[in-house]
């Protein structure tokens, strides 16, 4: 009998969760008593089960039953895992990391120096698709991806409930330890990079730019060097042609070919030190589309630039509002579209970097609905802030904003390069992040040009492009990933290795929180620059875990990074996503001559005199014989001419009949 009872109240403790008592956590059923007819105790009370309270269906959830055995091991001096998994304020929806059980632990005594991670329960959003499903990632690669994985232990496991997992931001365009006239950007590659981690970027590729006149190697091996040393996440160089010779041309193809960079920029603007000239352009485009190069163009119109700027220190404006007056949007929508331009002729990809103003995204937009193979990149100060900044009382405050071209002073600027961004009109997001100190910036407190240029934004801007955009409606969390990371890897042949989560992809992923919210400020971020172009503004979204070459890197709001664990991660030229259209319009674009006979009619004489314009035909008939000038008359008073006079027509010429018809008026009589 007692054996009974026991197997009795055994079989209650197994009683499913939706039969405990409404609004405890005992397991009792409810007891009928007096028969089939006879009333029932509760019966008219609320049986409305309040299945937030019991947490049914969510993992790391507290059950009734879960709860009493909680007590008893609490009583026994024992934690529960459930309890060590719960985060702070009973949040189930928290992002929760959790290590290796005790017998997991024991199957892998080295769990701690274990590379292998499991994301459970997150979306997976790509830049084409989203869906539901756990990643399991190992020595920094994904090996799988689905429900339910068979996984080895000593893992260590991310409970995501829920939350977007984004592939890493890709941030194509940083200044790194720039060298500028004797002094040195003050984020180098590991403030710059921690930067970077910390706003959900998990590479970043960097400009080498040589001195004019300099080897080009020898700047890549300097800033591999930097680079190796210091950077805490992956990364790739753009390589900024600063002069064109021959011996250019040599560096060029090793570094295409042998040393992984497959994008260079030139420069419209800088007169007199970077600038390059038209025919120069087009010999630059012309050499790296035979070559499967990207062509990166800095566009302004550079001789204007210069002439603007005496013409403004002339004027006594020395601060930072001379900048912006000194570079009015036209100079950068003259230098886009002329560009372009080039670039078409040539049948090269163009890549327009710092895209700033309307003017310059709508030449792009019209370049890339003719079929022109065209990328524009607004970068995050563009898409997030403006140029009426510049007349700031505050000349500190100005000058932190000079970068160029500059920010437009029209406040709608951003909304407008936003709107382009979310319909695929510019293709990528970059940072140019280059930051100096005040003091570095006062080189130029009594000379507008002489302040060196760069903003920051490589930690705000995967946080601003989801505020302006996504939060706004513009843009779905695809185009999202598109814009930050999958293009960027697209460009520069990097697809799928980055920019994409898939089995075999490289473990850079980002738990995104959509409903986080925070205010931007220098006091807080990871930069060593003292002043934030974004000061004060209240942005949505943020990540809650970065995962960088399979390591959790932020977590919480911590970051573990180690400088120096950062790869080069090399490209190699002809990215489908630039030339298999450049190879269909290469196809048909074919020039031909047009089949015709040799031409053997007159040919007339001409002379280099000044004002005129040289003939054509002149320059390519193959006859080259005089002819009679029809405006001379053969009318002589002397009478007729002796036969010895008279010239003898070459076999073969046709006579021509002069304007008018001949005449029949032979005498004066």
């Amino acid at each position: 009998m007692a054996e009974h009872r026991g197997n009795r109240v055994k079989v209650e403790e197994d009683l499913p969760v939706y039969l405990a008592r409404p609004g405890t956590a005992d397991q009792v059923p409810r007891q009928k008593r007096g028969g089939l007819f006879c009333s029932v105790e509760d019966a008219f009370d609320s049986k409305t089960i309040d299945f937030d309270a019991l947490s049914v269906g969510q993992k790391g959830s507290r059950t009734p039953r879960t709860l009493k055995r909680e007590k008893g091991s609490q009583a026994s001096g024992m934690e529960s895992p459930a309890s060590a998994e719960s985060p702070a304020g009973n949040d189930a929806q928290q992002v929760q990391v959790r290590s290796s059980g005790e017998k997991e632990a024991l199957q892998n005594l080295e769990d701690e120096k274990s590379d292998r991670l499991l994301i459970k329960g997150g979306r997976i959003v790509n830049d084409d698709q989203s869906f539901h499903a756990d990643i399991y990632m190992e020595d920094g690669l994904i090996k799988q991806i689905g429900d339910n994985l068979i996984v080895p232990g000593g893992v260590k496991t991310i409970e995501a409930n829920g939350k977007m997992v984004i592939p890493g931001g890709i941030d194509i365009h940083t200044h790194f330890q720039m060298p500028y006239r004797g002094t040195t950007t003050v984020d180098d590659f590991a403030q710059g990079s921690k930067a970077a981690l910390a706003g959900g970027t998990t590479m970043i590729v960097d400009h080498v730019i040589p001195e004019p006149g300099s080897s080009l190697l020898e700047a890549y091996d300097q800033w591999r060097q930097w680079a190796d040393e210091k950077a805490c996440c992956d990364y790739s160089l753009h390589v900024d042609v600063t002069h064109w010779d021959d011996s250019v041309k040599q560096e060029l193809d090793s570094l295409i070919k042998e040393k992984g960079v497959n994008s260079f920029q030139v420069y419209m603007a800088y007169k007199d030190y970077y600038q390059m000239s038209n025919s120069e352009l087009y010999e630059v485009f012309t050499f790296l589309a035979e070559r499967g190069g990207i062509a990166q163009i800095h566009a302004e119109n550079g001789e204007i630039i210069a002439k603007e700027q005496a013409r403004m220190l002339q004027m006594g404006i020395t601060g930072p509002e001379g900048h912006v007056l000194s570079r009015p949007e036209e100079l950068e929508a003259e230098a886009v579209f002329r560009a372009v331009t080039i670039a078409s002729q040539t049948n090269c990809p163009l890549y327009v970097t710092r895209v700033m103003s309307k003017s310059a995204a709508d030449i792009i937009s019209q370049a890339r609905k003719k079929g022109n193979v065209v990328f524009g990149e607004p970068i995050t100060a563009s898409l997030g802030t403006d140029g009426t900044h510049y007349w700031s009382k505050n000349w500190a405050k100005a000058a932190s904003f000079v970068t160029s071209p500059p920010l437009s002073p029209d406040p709608t600027t951003p909304d407008y390069l936003n709107t382009l961004l979310a319909s695929g009109d510019l293709s990528v997001t970059g940072s140019a992040h280059c930051t100096f100190s005040v003091a570095q910036k006062a080189i130029g407190k009594d000379d507008f040009t002489q302040i060196p240029e760069g903003v920051n934004g490589v930690e705000e801007r995967m946080v601003l492009i989801w505020d302006k955009a996504v939060t706004t409606g513009k843009m779905d969390e695809n185009m999202f990933v598109a814009v930050t990371s999958t293009n960027a890897a697209k460009i520069l042949n990097l697809y799928p290795r980055k920019g994409r989560i898939a089995v075999g992809s490289d473990a850079d992923l980002v738990i995104w929180d959509t409903d986080a919210v925070r205010t931007i400020t220098a006091k807080t971020h990871n930069s060593a620059a003292e002043y934030n172009v974004f000061e004060g503004m209240e942005l949505r979204g943020a990540p809650l875990v970065v995962i960088c070459q399979g390591k959790i890197v932020l977590e919480d709001g911590n970051l573990h990074v180690t400088s120096g664990v950062g790869r080069f991660i090399p490209c190699s030229p002809f990215p489908d996503f630039a030339y298999k259209r450049i190879k269909a319009r290469k196809q048909l674009a074919v020039l031909r001559a047009v089949p015709r006979g040799m031409y053997d009619g007159p040919v007339s004489e001409f002379s280099m005199s000044r004002g005129g314009t040289p003939s054509a035909s002149a320059r390519t008939s193959p006859t080259k014989q005089p002819v009679r000038n029809l405006h001379q008359s053969g009318f002589s008073l002397a009478g007729p001419p002796t036969p010895e006079e008279v010239p003898i027509r070459p076999p073969g010429r046709r006579i021509v009949v002069p304007p008018g018809g001949r005449s029949n008026i032979t005498s004066l009589s």
